[in-house]
């Protein structure tokens, strides 16, 4: 999350950050205009219907807009967090009940049909992101991640094993043939096969799914809370692209990934082919808009591919 820059009062309730409007008119099209044309009315009435006041302007990533809060009733400072539901948020409040407040923010309130939820605050000027220490940085992600997976993941979440069968019907040759250079190619057909060697056993524990450094916060209560997680049950292996690609330093992926794998007690075998499931799944999302895969994450799936030879 982020403070805004530029935003217009909307009826006196909330501010929109024109940056958080724009990202709703790319991702979402006309879905995302008429969340963000609603936003006013939608936060007028939770600030009501939880009786909260207003405490500071708007922050927001993509997904989310964010109002910081306080409960009247006992000066509680909170957050208000407004977003379009999806298959990734869906799960947001099943997860954070399991946690409990436990290695992540802790959840207030919730409203089922509209997806808001009310979270306790924490502190946006001090994001793990801003540690100028990487090596440090990676150390608390995987005291938090080892922490958060020992929660065995709830049965109404999405499975690994779902997401993996569709990964791997989708691995065609046709659509490999999206990546126009051979050594790419291979690379991830490696990938792929990576996964298959692990697809029968893809794991029961309680996935953060999105944990690197910018979804990390410092608060009060702890050193370290994890935020905005997109969960599933799975593997915890399937956990580890979001650190090594964050902060991007090629001289860094196998120190990162090994000092992650002996944190959590991982196979790093099997780590490294769900890591390689990872970088095959950001791949097809990629190719499914018509864009490149990412360089970044093609090296990281060479340097492991390699690194496990």
């Amino acid at each position: 999350m982020s403070r805004f820059t530029h935003a217009d009062r909307v009826r006196g309730v909330i501010d929109i950050p024109e940056e958080f409007a724009a990202a709703q008119e790319l991702y979402n099209g006309p879905e995302g205009r008429a969340f963000v044309a609603a936003l006013p009315d939608l936060a007028a009435g939770f600030l009501d219907r939880w009786d909260l006041r207003l405490d500071g302007p708007a922050m927001h990533g993509v997904a989310a807009l964010v109002l910081p809060v306080v409960r009247r009733d006992d000066d509680t400072p909170a957050v208000l967090k407004l977003q379009l539901p999806d298959d990734e948020t869906e799960g947001e409040p099943i997860a954070l009940r399991a946690w409990d407040g436990d290695g992540a923010v802790r959840l207030l309130d919730h409203d089922e049909t509209t997806g808001t939820m009310l979270l306790e605050r924490l502190d946006p000027t001090r994001m793990l992101a801003h540690l100028p220490d990487s090596r440090e940085a990676v150390q608390v992600i995987a005291r938090l991640l080892a922490h958060l997976t020992a929660t065995p993941a709830p049965p109404e979440l999405r499975r690994l094993g779902d997401l993996t069968r569709d990964m791997l019907d989708e691995t065609t040759p046709e659509t490999l043939a999206g990546i126009p250079d051979p050594a790419d190619r291979r690379l991830i057909a490696d990938c792929a096969a990576a996964v298959r060697e692990v697809a029968g056993e893809p794991g029961d524990r309680l996935l953060h799914w999105d944990l690197h450094y910018e979804n990390v916060l410092a608060s009060t209560r702890a050193p370290w809370l994890a935020i905005d997680p997109k969960p599933l049950a799975g593997d915890p292996g399937f956990e580890l692209l979001p650190a090594l690609w964050n902060r991007y330093d090629p001289a860094e992926t196998r120190r990162r990934f090994d000092a992650m794998t002996d944190h959590l007690g991982l196979d790093r075998t099997r780590a490294r082919a769900w890591t390689l499931g990872r970088v095959l799944q950001n791949t097809l999302w990629h190719l499914e808009d018509d864009d490149p895969p990412a360089p970044e994450h093609l090296e990281i799936a060479r340097c492991l591919r390699d690194h496990g030879r």
